[in-house]
């Protein structure tokens, strides 16, 4: 006999735990459903850590999402007794014309930011480890920082269970459909009947949205960490986060949470994945040759050779931002994908939006630049 619930939650990472926790918090009897265990290294929410900021070079239309996400990981935070969230701040650094400081520059400008300027020699006396090229310009963010991303995941998956809501791992849906008033979401051991669905699927997402018609592209992300050999980059010692754009690439990185590693990626390129789940996620030679470079150009005191690697997967939108809205077809299912790598910081307000969608139909937080609306011609 199927099971009951108001809603089903398909997929229990990063944005899909946040929004089982605000759901069951507004009352709503919640099922989640996750095909690996629930907190997992298979898809977009692992790896020690993710930047948080607010001066967002993508597009300022995200930092009224961005200030209410601060507020959420806050709560969080007191909620569970723990420390998410590590307030180092973030180096921007690129040149004066850059879609990375232009970008910054204008959100802070908008939004009445922070942002401290530098030039590059400036920057090196502050933060003797770090390298900047000449021709470059540097912002310092100090509202920004760092999120470790298993314990935020673990920490909406455990206040989420608090609230009441179900959640269970290891088990795969199979198919979903609508009616606009009950769904029906088969899995390969139940089926289950619910008033309405969420879909936040990460790179499977495609295969459970498929009549969107819109193309999102799986990236394989490579991801190293780097032994340090002094105390300079601890984040006991205020390191800050950092993102370089070069003509070459864009490059990010993260103060050491271990005290013996470093964490830095591409943020740029990636190979494109046809199954996410066979995708491969060994080290190769090329996956580290243009990272080491970075590191041997930009970071002082450091062997460019990793010590342990991850990869990561990108899920991106044809214009790089998210697809979050209601599906056009069926209200009562709400849909959140193709967060294209830059997503994670966005979990606890992402959890409110689409739970306000499911229990209002609607939402007063501003997403309506991220709605599949901006796909259909004309």
């Amino acid at each position: 006999m199927a099971e009951t619930f108001d809603v089903v939650v398909l997929g229990v990472g990063g944005i899909g735990s946040a929004a089982c926790l605000h759901l069951a918090r507004g009352g709503a009897r919640v099922l989640g459903l996750e095909q690996f265990s629930l907190v997992h290294d298979r898809g977009s929410s692992h790896g020690e850590s993710r930047i948080i900021r607010q001066a967002y070079f993508e597009h300022p239309d995200y930092v009224p999402l961005l200030l209410r996400t601060y507020d959420h990981w806050r709560d969080l935070e007191r909620a569970t007794n723990q420390t998410l969230f590590h307030q180092t701040g973030l180096i921007l650094s690129g040149r004066g014309d850059s879609e990375t400081i232009v970008g910054a520059r204008l959100s802070a400008t908008l939004h009445g930011l922070t942002l401290e300027s530098l030039s590059p020699e400036a920057a090196h006396a502050r933060w003797p480890a770090f390298r900047f090229p000449l021709d470059h310009t540097v912002e310092f963010e100090p509202a920004a920082g760092t999120l470790r991303v298993e314990a935020c995941v673990q920490a909406h998956v455990d206040e989420a269970r608090r609230h009441g809501a179900d959640l269970r791992d290891h088990e795969t849906v199979r198919d979903w459909n609508s009616n606009g008033n009950t769904v029906v979401v088969r899995t390969d051991s139940n089926e289950y009947h619910a008033k309405s669905l969420v879909i936040t699927a990460g790179a499977w997402a495609s295969r459970c949205v498929a009549d969107l018609g819109v193309p999102l592209n799986v990236l394989r992300k490579f991801v190293a960490w780097f032994p340090i050999r002094s105390g300079e980059y601890r984040v006991s010692q205020g390191t800050p986060t950092y993102f370089f754009e070069q003509p070459h690439g864009t490059f990010y990185g993260f103060p050491s949470l271990d005290g013996q590693t470093i964490k830095v990626a591409e943020h740029s390129g990636g190979q494109v994945v046809s199954d996410p789940a066979t995708v491969d996620r060994t080290r190769h030679d090329s996956d580290t040759e243009r990272l080491n470079e970075f590191v041997a150009a930009h970071l002082t005191g450091i062997e460019p050779v990793p010590v342990r690697h991850s990869v990561c997967l990108y899920t991106v939108s044809p214009d790089q931002h998210f697809v979050v809205d209601l599906h056009p077809r069926w209200p009562n299912v709400a849909v959140a994908c193709g967060f294209s790598g830059h997503g994670f910081k966005f979990a606890p307000v992402m959890g409110e939006v689409l739970a306000d969608l499911i229990k209002h139909g609607r939402t007063s937080l501003p997403i309506r630049f991220l709605g599949l609306s901006r796909f259909t011609p004309g």
